[in-house]
This record gives C-alpha cells, structure tokens and sequence, in this order.
C-alpha cells in the first residue's frame, strides 16, 4: 500500500472531521455489556485479580467452572 503525504493526510483527516461515517449500531460485531456489581462483589473481584495476577473475567470464569463441576 503506497504511504500517503502529509499534503493527503490532512486532506483526509479534514474530510472525514467534515462528513463522520455514519454507523448503525445494530451491525456491530461486537457489544457492549454493561456488568453490575455491588461494592462487596467488586472489591471482591479487585483483590483476587490482583492477588492471582488475573483479569475479572477469568476470576468470574473459574468461579462458574467451579461451581458447575
């Protein structure tokens, strides 16, 4: 892919400010979702992700693994 000048590239960054893409959230592959906890759940899941160096989500995962088994 041949690399654009500077002359084009802020030709293309003012045409794009000018007319924004127009998106329809209902395409997206992905979603966006909103997670609820209250304070004790989330300080919770803080602590053990700092303590076990993992993200939330896995901490999540292997308590429904956990319990599932």
């Amino acid at each position: 892919m041949p690399r654009i000048t500077e002359e084009e590239a802020s030709a293309l960054n003012d045409y794009v400010t000018k007319y924004p893409p127009k998106v329809d959230p209902s395409k997206a592959r992905h979603t966006i979702r909103t997670e609820v906890f209250d304070d004790f759940a989330n300080e919770y899941l803080l602590s053990q992700s700092i303590a076990k160096n993992k993200t939330p989500t896995k901490i999540i995962s292997d308590l429904v693994r956990e319990k599932n088994n």
